[in-house]
């Protein structure tokens, strides 16, 4: 197959072909006598495969996915393509999460005192360090109460709503600032609307992540499978 070829088949430019074997998204084409490139079908799963998971997983990520699965055994192969999935869905548990934590806060139920949690325990909780936590305190996102006289942290029934929302956002990709002014509006009267329009926002972008990351799963079958004299594996269709 010619550059053009392989440009027509998988909807990039033929600069855009170069570039990505330039980049090592697929392997060197071989060459002929008078220099031209020549590629075979498995370049072409490789670049479709490289559009899904760019769009799932950004294209740094996708870029060294791929440079893995081709030098990778099947198994190995099969555990970083799974990895990707739970990945995405790791994410999409921490936005469900701050969906309810908001529904918590906005309801502002009454925690009794044993709902209450430590700084290492909400820590381990959201799955980030305390000094984390600290500084979002400093960054006055999530309010502790004090309390004994070493002032120790403790957070009640708002404060842990208020950091899975702040979990939530930041791991969104959300900047302090606009953090801040989320959870700086949520006592303002369309402050909560504000949070569950983000929130809705990223669930929705989180389910066109995944929908790329399927899509591609055909074309990644098919690089994975690729004829490799290290590993014995059959060749991909086509």
């Amino acid at each position: 197959m010619r550059t053009a070829d392989v440009a027509r088949a998988t909807g990039y430019s033929v600069q855009q072909v170069r570039d990505l074997e330039r980049l090592g998204v697929i392997p060197p084409a071989a060459r002929s006598d008078n220099g031209y490139r020549s590629y075979t079908p498995l370049h072409v799963h490789a670049l479709r495969a490289y559009r899904g998971l760019a769009g799932a997983v950004g294209p740094v990520e996708a870029r060294r996915l791929l440079a893995e699965l081709r030098t990778a055994t099947i198994a190995e192969a099969a555990a970083a393509v799974d990895g990707a999935h739970a990945r995405l869905a790791r994410e999409r548990e921490e936005a469900l999460r701050a969906q309810r934590a908001l529904r918590g806060i906005q309801a502002e139920e009454a925690g009794r005192d044993d709902d209450c949690m430590t700084i290492t325990q909400l820590a381990e909780a959201l799955g980030v360090r305390s000094s984390t936590l600290r500084f979002w305190e400093q960054e006055g996102l999530v309010l502790p109460e004090r309390v004994t006289t070493l002032r120790a942290r403790r957070y009640g029934p708002a404060a842990i709503g208020a950091a899975r929302v702040v979990a939530a956002l930041r791991a969104g990709g959300y900047g302090i600032p606009a953090v801040r002014e989320v959870m700086g509006s949520l006592d303002g009267p369309d402050g909560p609307e504000d949070a569950r329009r983000i929130l809705r926002e990223r669930l929705d972008r989180l389910a066109a992540r995944s929908v790329a990351l399927l899509r591609a799963g055909a074309d990644l079958a098919a690089v994975v499978t690729a004829v490799d004299p290290t590993r014995g594996t059959p060749g991909p269709p086509e």
